[in-house]
């Protein structure tokens, strides 16, 4: 059975375009693009998501050693296209135990990530020093990207935030301590550019 789309910022019910709204809506934070059902983990729901989507859908390659892609999610719906993505993995901590990581791509303001971290959204801004230098680094696309610690999350994950392809770019990860993983400079590819390579996910 095939969930119903949600606020991608609170998780709340949301009503479709109609009569008084041209937009979908959610009785929280007005407009929103809609949070479409997470999508089990295949190569058919990968390619569903790279051909509806304008932002990036990012995923570590290689996967580190011993991690899974579990799930694949986007905001948007067939008129807007998909305006933010949420990519799923999972594996051994750093530390032991088991870790899940969602990197996030989104436009401002649609607050899918801030859900994920655990914060009053929708952007990462107000909850990053970048007066600072950034705590980590990511290789995304290609290019050496900086992502910076966000502040005021709840205990049990770790969060970062930066800029990719004229986007935000959050990664979200539980337990905090496997937080580790992101400073071993993940390389992360936009699986929309991955063409026939995305078979070997």
């Amino acid at each position: 059975m095939r969930g119903e789309p949600s606020c991608p910022r609170c998780g709340g019910r949301v009503r479709a375009p109609g009569l008084f709204a041209d937009t979908w809506q959610c009785d929280a934070h007005g407009a929103v693009f809609p949070l479409q059902p997470v999508i089990p983990p295949s190569v058919e729901a990968l390619g569903a998501v790279v051909h509806r989507t304008h932002a990036p859908l990012w995923m570590p390659w290689p996967l580190p050693v011993g991690w899974l892609f579990t799930g694949v999610a986007y905001a948007g719906d067939d008129r807007s296209g998909g305006r933010a993505t949420a990519v799923a993995c999972s594996g051994p901590g750093p530390l032991g135990g088991p870790g899940e990581l969602i990197l996030v791509a989104e436009e401002m303001g649609v607050g899918l990530g801030a859900r994920y971290a655990g914060i009053d959204g929708p952007d990462p801004g107000p909850y990053m020093n970048v007066e600072k230098p950034p705590q980590t680094k990511v290789l995304a696309a290609g290019r050496p990207t900086p992502l910076w610690h966000v502040y005021r999350t709840p205990d049990d994950r770790a969060v970062f935030a930066g800029e990719a392809l004229g986007m935000w770019l959050w990664a979200v990860i539980w337990p905090e301590q496997a937080g580790l993983l992101l400073y071993d400079e993940l390389v992360l590819t936009d699986l929309r550019d991955a063409g026939a390579e995305l078979d070997l996910v």
